[in-house]
């Protein structure tokens, strides 16, 4: 190969390895970078906003299912949810139509997020950008999706067995639609930021934080906080429901691990001065 040729490629593969925005910002350009950010992240929530206002009402059935199949367990007639103000059926509508648009914007979201830090990386590490939305919006859906599927459910059919005959007294629940709204969407918004877990960990290891070996050592600790994390999450409190929260906290977090293994540093190979004392000595 002529040495011209040589140097050509050696330059096109260092420039490839370089940040493609090797520029040098000061904090108040980082602030100004992060509003701008925001700003549009907040911008691709409309068109969302839009269309779950559209749909409010199919919205609020979907959102009420697992209500109406609890409270149809108890053998008490159709359920029904309730409101005390006037205006309290179009503020829900309204707070429906901006979470559910908080959702579906969520790519356009993860996409502003990946291009604050994108600045930062090199060249080959921006290629990366549609796998990360790509991976971020799919488990926050899925999170949310696991929460309505697996943990409402449950919950609800816990929450209201405790009405019925007390003695010669009936005990009937009287849901607010507005404290339902607030109680469900909560849950899933939890659920779907808490199964971004294996995003930001895999994203800490591949920018070389931690090792694969260091988060396993760490996940004795991380099935502690993944516990309290459970009972905070779970409303019911009952064992099975929590347990349905705590088995894909644990679960994610090995998933994690594996991402750090694929994509992550791996751990420097062991000095003498880690060599047990005995075996040093023989």
């Amino acid at each position: 190969m002529p040495p011209e040729e040589a140097k050509k490629k050696a330059a096109a593969a260092a420039s490839a390895e370089e940040p493609e925005d090797d520029v040098e910002m000061s904090f108040l350009d980082h602030l100004r970078e992060l509003r701008t950010r925001l700003v549009r992240a907040l911008w691709g929530f409309i068109p969302g906003m839009a269309l779950a206002w559209v749909m409010r009402e199919e919205i609020l059935q979907f959102l009420a299912e697992p209500y109406m199949h609890a409270f149809r367990s108890l053998g008490q007639g159709e359920p029904t949810l309730h409101f005390g103000n006037p205006a309290d059926m179009f503020v829900n509508y309204m707070m429906i139509a901006l979470i559910c648009g908080g959702i579906f914007g969520s790519p356009w979201a993860f996409y502003q997020g990946w291009l604050f830090i994108a600045p930062g990386l090199y060249r080959s590490e921006r290629r990366k950008a549609i796998p990360f939305v790509l991976l971020s919006t799919i488990f926050f859906v899925g999170g949310a999706f696991f929460g309505y599927r697996f943990v409402l459910p449950p919950a609800f059919d816990a929450l209201l067995s405790f009405a019925g005959q007390v003695g010669g007294l009936r005990i009937q629940p009287t849901i607010m639609i507005n404290e339902y709204l607030d109680f469900s969407l909560r849950m899933l918004l939890a659920l779907g930021i808490t199964f971004e877990v294996p995003i930001v960990i895999g994203f800490v290891s591949y920018i070389g934080l931690v090792n694969w070996k260091q988060l396993l050592e760490f996940s004795r600790w991380w099935v502690v906080i993944a516990a309290v994390l459970a009972a905070v999450l779970t409303p019911s409190g009952d064992a099975p429901t929590m347990m349905l929260v705590l088995t894909p906290l644990v679960a994610l977090y090995y998933v994690a691990i594996l991402f750090a293994f694929l994509v992550g540093p791996k751990p420097p190979a062991p000095t003498k001065d880690d060599e047990p004392e005995g075996k040093a000595a023989a």
